[in-house]
């Protein structure tokens, strides 16, 4: 393994100083509500709101600034992704079977009350992020969806954000950003209820503040900045190998763009590629940074030793750019999203396919996969016991407690017993 480009990637660790903060933020919007929530959107947001909330006068108003054209775009993203969260819910079918004679067992797909979505403000306004964390949970049946966004666009949020959340079917929408909006609907406040379950990408505060709250309410999962991983070989085209990386270095100037490759002839074009098209981006991008940074060429001498590579990194999006591209698929398991073939563009996903984009980063991908429609249900079990399988459970359970030692146990399943 050769690096043509290496980064200067460390995982990122929680600092005592971001954790702290956040910690006072959730302690005080706890105790004061509301009061707390203006304080810290006056202090972090630059906000002077009297109104966290939006009234429907100003989301009426805000969406009339809206071109069809921006409107169809949008409609068509709800559209697809809920579409796509449909069909996944179909798959996540109800539980109702006989265990032995009177002894049923199953399970029962029940989706949760209420849902709080958080979308980043973030350097532009994305069509596709109100839609992506509100859509799925419309699809699995959530009856109360609310969201929080930071007042970044005029005293308020971006019209095309409130309106891709309306299309989704978000009842009530925040004006809220940072590690307050999280407290806010982690714990409610005067004017904001507690949701069950907060979804949505956001800073490290954001991610923080998800890790504090979870088990007083249920979270999607920690997303951090963006990252790709392309795994090519001599077939492909190394100028879209180069849009590929970029696409995704340009979200942050912490995002990670990586090429893994068994040619190092399309490795080195590669790097010529992305030096003369970060030539003609603007020079504020978060590209020049996040390229300069973290950006990172693999030279590996066999496709085997390709994948070893790409299921250590675990990456938040795994483009295959290569040859034979079904032959491997199987053996690679560690990523958020897999994209097959050098025209699945990762971009396709972040915007319109019907995947989600709310995927896991920093090696997430060995242990969950992105938000999806059952981020929104509960599979809850469920039994009933009749005729012998009453006497069939009690003879085992009063015996395995006795041996056990509880005696509670023992006689809540003897006394069952019919002799």
């Amino acid at each position: 393994m050769e690096f043509i480009k290496k980064s200067s990637y460390e995982k990122a660790e929680t600092s005592e100083e971001t954790e702290q903060t956040v910690k006072d933020i959730l302690k005080n919007i706890r105790s004061h509500g509301d009061e707390a929530v203006k304080e810290y959107e006056k202090k972090f947001g630059k906000s002077e709101r009297t109104s966290i909330r939006l009234s429907e006068e100003e989301i009426e108003i805000a969406i009339r600034e809206l071109t069809d054209e921006e409107k169809h775009l949008i409609d068509n993203v709800v559209k697809r992704v809920s579409e796509f969260a449909q069909a996944q819910l179909d798959c996540l079918l109800p539980l109702d079977k006989e265990f032995g004679d009177g002894i049923r067992l199953g399970h029962k797909v029940i989706p949760v009350e209420t849902v709080g979505t958080y979308v980043p403000g973030g350097r532009y306004p994305l069509l596709s992020s109100g839609p992506m964390v509100a859509a799925p949970a419309k699809v699995a049946g959530v009856k109360k969806i609310i969201a929080c966004s930071p007042a970044n666009y005029n005293g308020s949020i971006h019209p095309a954000v409130i309106y891709g959340l309306k299309k989704s079917g978000v009842s009530e929408i925040y004006a809220i950003g940072g590690a307050q909006a999280i407290g806010a609907m982690a714990y409610g406040t005067e004017t904001l209820p507690q949701v069950d379950v907060i979804s949505g990408p956001g800073n490290r505060f954001v991610a923080e503040a998800k890790r504090q709250v979870f088990g007083e309410v249920g979270i999607d999962l920690v997303a951090g900045p963006s990252e790709v991983v392309v795994f090519a070989d001599e077939s492909t085209n190394p100028e879209l190998v180069a849009v590929d990386l970029l696409a995704q270095a340009e979200h942050d100037p912490n995002a990670r763009a990586i090429l893994i490759s068994t040619s190092k002839k399309m490795a080195d074009k590669t790097l010529e590629e992305v030096n003369l098209l970060l030539e003609t981006f603007n020079e504020n991008s978060p590209a020049h940074e996040s390229w300069e940074r973290l950006g990172e060429i693999i030279v590996v001498e066999s496709v085997e030793e390709g994948i070893s590579v790409c299921n250590k990194i675990a990456g938040e999006h795994l483009h295959l750019h290569l040859k034979n591209n079904k032959d491997i698929i199987d053996q690679i398991y560690n990523y958020g999203s897999l994209f097959i073939g050098a025209n699945s563009s990762v971009v396709f996903s972040d915007k319109v396919s019907g995947t989600n984009h709310t995927l896991p980063t920093n090696r997430g991908g060995r242990y969950t996969g992105g938000l999806w429609v059952g981020s929104y249900v509960k599979v809850a079990t469920f039994q009933e016991i009749t005729g012998a399988g009453v006497d069939y459970l009690a003879t085992h359970s009063s015996r395995q407690s006795e041996i056990e030692g509880l005696e509670g146990h023992h006689l809540s399943a003897f006394k069952r017993k019919s002799n």
